[in-house]
This record gives C-alpha cells, structure tokens and sequence, in this order.
C-alpha cells in the first residue's frame, strides 16, 4: 500500500507541475479587423521647397553670361522671335505653363537671375556639372538633362525677353 501511495503521490506532482502554472500561447487566427498600431510614430515634416520652385535672384550659373541688363519695357519684337526660337528649339521638353519633361518657364524671371536663365540656356551641360542648382533641379526632373540646342546668345536673350511676357 505504502508502494501504491507513493506512485500516486508522484503521478499527481508530475500531473500538476507538466499542467499548471506555464502560460500557453495564443495562435492568433485570421481575422477582418484592423489590428491598432502599437505605437504610433510622431514624424515631423519639413516643407522642403523643390528646386523649380525655390527662388534663387543672386546666383549667375557658370557660362559665358556674366551681365545682362533689361529694359524696363518689354521689347515686343525680341519677345516674338523669342516665343517663335522657344516653339522651334523647346516645347519638344517645356510647356510655357506647366510641369513636362522640364520645368515651366512661367514665372521664372521671378525665381532666377537672367544671367543663370542664358547660361542654362547656353551651356546646359556646362551649369549641371558646376552648378550647384542646376545639379538639384536635373534630379528633380528625373535626370533628364537639358539639350543644348546650339543657340546663339541673340537667340537666348530672345528668348529670355519672351519669358518676361510669361
């Protein structure tokens, strides 16, 4: 009897210790609703302003154009052969008004030094490789690079009295 009780004794200490006192782990099973975010991360924005946008009037690019001086009035003539040069040599990348392959002229004389407006015209490969700007917008526009269409400086200044009517 002593025998019987021991291994009774035993079977139960074993049945408790193998049964209780652990946690078992839920498997989660599927299911529709939305679980809550454990923690929710605080990210601040900061509105960086993009290249096209930001306004840059004391930069003059790197290229031939160091001055430029403009009249106060529009010279109409200049700005016509200029808006036929800009349907010519760049709409096949700009519209006058927005967004296409590049940017829009529309309002640039408000955002770039007529000289960096030539140069860029002039010497496109010249201002992407030294020009800080020039580099930040050609990322901007998905490394498209601007062609240089072998303009002459008349034409640029051309048009460049053509984006003022913009």
């Amino acid at each position: 009897m002593k025998t019987l009780l021991k291994l009774t004794t035993v079977l139960f200490v074993t049945l408790l210790l193998s049964c209780g006192g652990k946690e078992e782990k839920k498997e989660e099973g599927f299911t529709y609703q939305k679980k809550a975010p454990a923690e929710k991360s605080v990210t601040k924005k900061t509105d960086k302003v993009p290249p096209s946008k930001r306004v840059d009037l004391t930069t003059k690019g790197v290229g031939p154009i160091t001055s430029v001086t403009l009249d106060v009035e529009i010279n109409s003539a200049m700005a016509a052969k200029g808006a036929e040069v800009f349907k010519t040599m760049c709409t096949a990348c700009h519209r006058p008004d927005k967004k296409f392959i590049g940017p829009a002229p529309k309002g640039i004389m408000e955002r770039r030094t007529p000289e960096w407006i030539m140069n860029m015209i002039l010497d496109p490969e010249g201002m992407v490789k030294n020009d800080p700007l020039a580099k930040e917008l050609l990322i901007e526009f998905n490394g498209s690079p601007m062609a240089n269409q072998n303009l002459t400086e008349e034409e640029a200044r051309a048009i460049l009295e053509y984006y003022r009517t913009l």
